[in-house]
């Protein structure tokens, strides 16, 4: 699996994040929504996590700093995500959609994060 952990910066807290590329969606704790804009959905949207179905009632807007960079995006936010492999509880599961439109790519092998295609300005034209 080509996941990466590591810690995401939010509104000045550090919280345990799993970048994983096999997961479209962002989500976050509710605990980490707290620092967050956040609305509610229309409809309760249902997902599998970790094995088990987990429900969300509103989105977040994700704002926060990975290793000097700058990212916001949405994400859905549940009660709980599940934990990484040590045990530890994720805070925040960072999905593909928020790293390619950051562009930002794991390199397991290495244990990082790839920021060669990050932004460096937003040209939407």
């Amino acid at each position: 699996m080509t996941r990466i952990r590591q810690i995401i910066a939010v509104d000045g807290r550090k919280c345990w994040t799993v970048f994983h590329p096999s997961t479209r969606n962002s989500y976050v704790t509710s605990s980490v929504a707290e620092l967050l804009k956040t609305h509610p959905t229309p409809r309760p949207i249902r997902t599998a996590l970790g094995g088990a179905m987990k429900e969300s009632n509103c989105v977040a807007l994700l704002e926060g700093e990975i290793q000097d960079h700058r990212v916001s995006t949405h994400a859905f936010v549940v009660e709980e995500i599940g934990e990484d492999e040590d045990g530890i509880p994720i805070e925040i599961l960072f999905g593909a959609l928020a790293m390619q439109q950051w562009g930002i790519r794991p390199k397991p092998w290495e244990d990082r994060l790839d920021f060669s295609h990050y932004p460096k300005e937003l040209v939407e034209f």
